[in-house]
Parts: C-alpha cells; structure tokens; sequence
C-alpha cells in the first residue's frame, strides 16, 4: 500500500482557468504596450489604434538575432566565474551550485557591444524590430515551456516544487514543476532569472537612446536618465546575483511559463517601456526636476533586502516589507522623467503595486509557517505591510 501524501499546496492565480486566462492575457498585454508606445495617442486603455499582421510580427531575421542573445548569454554563463555559491539545502540535503558570474556576463556584452557599434553595427535599427523580437521570445517561452513540463515528468519527486504539482496539466505547465530543472551543470532557471532578460533590456534601452539621437541629434535629459537609472538597477542586481538565490522565485517555485515567459519576455519588453514612450513622444525635462527625480530614485537605496541589519529595526519597525516600497518608490523614479500627460508610461508602477502586494501576500504565509508566535508577535508590532499608515 503507497504512503498516504501530504495535502498539496493551495492554488494560486485562480486555479487552472486563472492560469490558462494568465496565459493569453501576459502575451497580448506585452503586444498592447508595444503598439501603444509608438501609437499617436499611446493609450494605455482602450484598443490599439491598428492591429499588426502576421507579416510585422514574424521574421527571420528576428528570430535568428534571437537565438544568437540567447546563444551568447549561454556562452557568457558558461565561462569561469569569480565565485561558485552554494543554494539551500534541497529535500534530499543537497546543496546545488551556481555561478556568480552575471556582471561579468553584462561587462563583456558591454564590450562586445561596443565593439560592434564601432564596426559599423546599426544599433539604432533595433527599436523597429520589438515586434517580431517580443513574438520570437514569446514563442520561445512557450516552446521552452512544454520542455521543462516533459523534462519534470521523469524527474524524481524530491526534485519537485511545492507548488506546480496539482495534476492539472494547465495549471502545473503555467507554474512549473520541476524546482531546479538541469542539464549536467547548466540550470535553466538561474540562468533566465537575470541573464537573457535583464541584460536584453538594457540592450533595447540603450539600442532606443541610440535610435533618438539618430532623429534628433543627441539623447533627451529624459531618456539618459531613464537608462541610466534602469542600467544601475540591472547592474546592482548582478553585481549582487547571488542574493538570487534566497528568493521565492529559486527557493520555492517551479519553472514553468510563468517564470519563462517573465524572464525572456515580458522583462526587456516591458519594463523598457519608458525608453520606448520616449522615443516616440519626447518629453522636456529641466534640470530641477531632473535632479529632483534624482533624489527619489536614491531614496529606494533605503530599504534594499541586502540590508539585514535593519531587520529589527529602522525601515523595518515600520513596515514588514520595506524593501517592497523601495521598489515602488524606485518604480516612481523610472517614469517621472516622461511626464505626467500620459498613464502609459506608468504601466509599471501600477503593475508592480500588484505584483508586490501579490507577493507580499506569499510572503506572509511562508514567514507564518516558518517562524509562527514569533511572526505573529512582529505583525502585531508592525501593523503596516507596505505603505506606512497605508496598507
């Protein structure tokens, strides 16, 4: 007689239908954003003023560009790193190892980049290719996705998550189940979670720099600092790759679409989506307010999660996630620079509000089922969540 199991993990984003909804929903929100940045009104609601055919979305040219990103990031990883950390300790006590190597992977793109720009490399011609780009990744994700579902089939149980093992195929295939899928070394959700993409949208920033001072001479106030402030995000976030590997995203979930789509997809097309508004509807911007955005974007540099020693204190005395509102206030910084005549350019910041709270949420049940009288004890302490006096 088989032993009885232990009850599976509640379900997240709706269940099955939320998953199969989240499924065409993240794709074509990635495809409205695209369309109404370069539109006349750049509408964030409503319809698109006109739909792409399948002649502006599929290129081979695109894809072929496609498969070299990915083939080079691949390469970058692949190189000696400058530390071999160690993950968590697994069910079955193992530990696995990564390589903490994701600056160096962004340096030497830097330089391979800019040696190709020296070369004659028509770095400006990539802005009118986000299309079909977006749709090759997507299509990517998708394929890639069906992948690592097979792959979880045959892999033993103490390599599953917790989460995407329902037995519905919709939902197990949108959140993954397999925790650390692997071939030999390489581990595909380590590498997706800050290489292709972060580095990919830091590429398509500076690619729609490039592209303004092709048309008007030199780079907005606006758009350098919007690369700017987006190139020091990525930069901080590799510099510090292995804080990674504490985050629910390696610890706790599976790769699946969810996160394959997040990671190649909707990262470098998305959150360059101010540098895209830009572009295509230049924004003025003096010097005092620039320097005013500035300081609000420091001020995120308050509440980091690498800040442990504000754990019991600080920042952390007065919310329970204050790493969370350094987010949002850094989210804030990203799209003042486009002004306040348009809600597109604001897109991230009202999705990141959701994402956070989302996750904030998670985060209140791990901590519960973690630390419990105690947890409890700094929530009575600590009423406020996020926001101070707000939520």
């Amino acid at each position: 007689m088989a032993p009885p199991q232990g009850p599976r993990a509640p379900l997240e984003f709706g269940g099955p239908m939320g998953a199969a909804a989240l499924m065409l929903l993240l794709p074509a929100t990635v495809f409205h954003l695209l369309l109404a940045a370069r539109s006349g009104p750049a509408r964030l609601l409503g319809p698109p003023a006109s739909l792409p055919g399948l002649g502006a979305l599929w290129s081979p040219r695109a894809l072929l560009l496609w498969l070299v990103w990915l083939g080079l990031q691949a390469a970058l990883y692949l190189l000696p790193a400058r530390k071999v950390a160690k993950g968590l300790e697994l069910k079955d006590k193992s530990r696995l190892r990564y390589p903490i190597n994701g600056f160096q992977a962004l340096v030497l793109t830097a330089l391979l980049v800019g040696l190709g720009m020296s070369a004659g490399l028509p770095l400006g011609a990539l802005p009118e290719m986000l299309l079909p780009l977006a749709f090759v990744a997507t299509l990517t994700a998708f394929i890639f996705s069906l992948f690592l579902y097979l792959k979880a089939l045959v892999a033993p149980v103490s390599a599953l998550a917790p989460g995407g093992n329902s037995g519905n195929p919709i939902y197990d295939f949108f959140l993954g189940r397999e925790l650390n899928p692997r071939i030999c070394s390489f581990d595909f959700k380590y590498f997706c979670e800050l290489r292709p993409g972060l580095i990919g949208w830091v590429l398509i920033n500076l690619a729609l720099l490039v592209k303004e001072a092709e048309l008007r001479g030199s780079p907005s106030l606006a758009m350098w600092l919007v690369n700017g402030f987006q190139l020091l995000y990525v930069g901080d976030a590799l510099w510090h790759e292995e804080a990674v590997l504490t985050t629910m995203d390696i610890t706790h979930d599976g790769f699946g679409f969810m996160l394959a789509f997040g990671d190649i997809a909707w990262v470098p097309f998305t959150y360059s989506l101010q540098a895209q508004f830009l572009l295509h509807h230049p924004q003025p911007l003096g010097l005092p307010m620039a320097a005013i955005i500035c300081l609000i974007n420091g001020l995120e540099t308050i509440s980091t999660a690498t800040g442990r020693q504000l754990l019991v204190s600080g920042w952390w005395g007065m919310v329970r996630h204050p790493n969370y509102l350094g987010d949002l206030i850094m989210a804030l910084a990203w799209s003042l620079p486009c002004g306040v005549s348009h809600l597109l350019p604001y897109f991230y910041v009202l999705y990141f509000t959701a994402l956070l709270v989302h996750r904030e949420a998670r985060d209140e049940r791990q901590c519960l089922q973690k630390y419990g009288l105690a947890w409890q004890e700094y929530c009575r302490r600590v009423p406020y969540r996020i926001m101070p006096y707000i939520y």
